[in-house]
């Protein structure tokens, strides 16, 4: 019971988590219903819980199938999340992982940022498809 307490109330008191640069610091903000905000608190996307990737004025902008394959919004294949976190492109090539824990790294396995507690397929498609910036 104390536990079910603790967990509810990180849940309402922190309910965004942070995507983090490889310096540590707070670059954007993924919020529970899958808003994205960047570091000024502007929404920069939303993805929805069918995988759709949209602008702040609710364009569409993309797609993450539940097979984590990306596709923009003209349902060009971009690349996919593999279920491991490995992040490939559209010709198979190597663009990085998502590490279980969080840490996010680029295909030379250098750490390029830190997104703990944000859903792996989010994570991979803010460092690596870029579909808002």
């Amino acid at each position: 019971m104390i536990l079910m307490m603790v967990l509810l109330f990180f849940a309402v008191v922190c309910p965004a988590q942070s995507i983090r640069n490889s310096n540590n610091s707070v670059i954007a903000k993924v919020e529970a219903d899958g808003t994205i905000r960047n570091s000024n608190n502007s929404v920069v996307a939303r993805i929805n819980s069918n995988g759709d990737i949209r602008d702040s004025n609710n364009r569409l902008l993309g797609k993450i199938g539940s097979n984590g394959d990306i596709r923009n919004n003209n349902n060009s294949y971009l690349g996919k999340v593999e279920s491991s976190g490995t992040v490939r492109n559209s010709n198979n090539s190597l663009l990085g992982k998502v590490d279980s824990d969080g840490t996010v790294r680029n295909s030379n396995n250098s750490v390029i940022g830190y997104a703990k507690g944000v859903p792996m397929r989010y994570a991979a498609v803010f460092f690596f498809f870029h579909f808002w910036m």
